[in-house]
């Protein structure tokens, strides 16, 4: 497991472990109570480390590389699914995926972010990071599904939309405006998660939903920690500090009104145990849809628009 800088005692408790089941394997020594015993003391740094993470901890704890991403959602949770490729005025961008598949037995249209596990799958979608032609894309099936009257489930995990020149070149605002817009405009419920990172506009093309969902230990910001403290204080060494000012955290956004609920994570963050984050976060989409789904096309719409107007109204005091 790769761990984090502040999980370096955690790290060599679970090295320690790692020893004593070697030593067991080899020498048919048993030491399996010794080893209960340290477990014991890594449950319990991990839930007290993980009980007041800062802001900028909370923001590594999204970026870790072991944390489930989108494919990994849609293996567990979606059935049959059938990606749609190509926003059919430049290309396909593999930073987003979307495609139709059912969800516990409904019809659903699913769109997120995908970064990639390794070099070659990261590289390959850009570390998650759209240009135009992926927010072109999510839009077109954002629409797809609305004519066929299915629910839209969008899981997001960006450090925000791709800011190459040939990005800006093909109109990377007037994209990511639009998508915004097609969430805006749909009569079918759409339901937004927040798995990982959730940064600036690149996030919020695929988030402007009926209910935003969040993961207890992702993040949420008009643009990342390192960006802000490279305007506001024009140096790298204030990053801690533009996480803390930021309000990014679930928590702070759950008391703004930017989201609707938080979905706990297991002990030690999504990435000590991807299944049940995976199933949990599934739980929570299942119960949100059933309450969306009655509700006529119109009102929805209407009441979406309201939320996005509303976001920050209400200050964190």
């Amino acid at each position: 497991m790769n761990f984090l800088d502040f999980e370096k005692p955690i790290a060599e408790l679970e090295a320690k472990i790692e020893e004593l089941r070697h030593l067991s394997n080899s020498d048919q020594i048993n030491i399996a109570e010794e080893i209960n015993r340290l477990q014991t003391k890594v449950d319990r740094l991990l839930r007290a480390t993980y009980a007041k993470l800062t802001p900028w901890q909370k923001t590594q704890v999204a970026r870790h590389p072991d944390r489930p991403h989108f494919s990994d959602y849609v293996a567990r949770l979606i059935a049959e699914f059938t990606p749609l490729a190509g926003d059919r005025a430049f290309g396909d961008d593999p930073a987003i995926i979307g495609g139709l598949g059912r969800f516990r037995g409904r019809s659903v249209m699913v769109i997120g972010h995908e970064k990639g596990h390794d070099t070659d799958s990261r590289v390959r979608h850009n570390f998650g990071m759209a240009r135009p032609e992926g927010y072109r894309k999510a839009r077109r099936l954002m629409e797809m599904a609305d004519r066929f009257g299915i629910p839209v489930l969008t899981l997001v995990d960006t450090a925000g939309a791709y800011p190459g020149v040939d990005a800006e070149a093909r109109g990377q605002a007037e994209a990511i405006a639009r998508s915004i817009e097609a969430c805006l405009d749909l009569r079918v419920p759409i339901l937004a998660s927040i798995i990982g990172e959730g940064g600036s506009g690149g996030a919020i093309a695929i988030a402007a939903a009926d209910c935003v969902l969040m993961l207890e230990h992702s993040i949420y910001s008009v643009i990342s920690p390192e960006g802000c403290a490279s305007i506001l204080w024009r140096n790298g060494d204030s990053t801690k500090d533009a996480a803390e000012a930021l309000r990014l955290t679930a928590q702070d956004l759950h008391k703004l009104g930017a989201i609707d609920e938080i979905v706990p994570e297991p002990l030690g963050g999504a990435h000590h145990n991807p299944t049940a984050q995976i199933d949990s976060l599934g739980e929570y989409i299942e119960r949100n849809l059933a309450e969306l789904l009655p509700r006529d096309g119109g009102v929805l719409r209407a009441r979406r628009r309201e939320k996005f107007l509303a976001i920050g109204k209400n200050g964190l005091g």
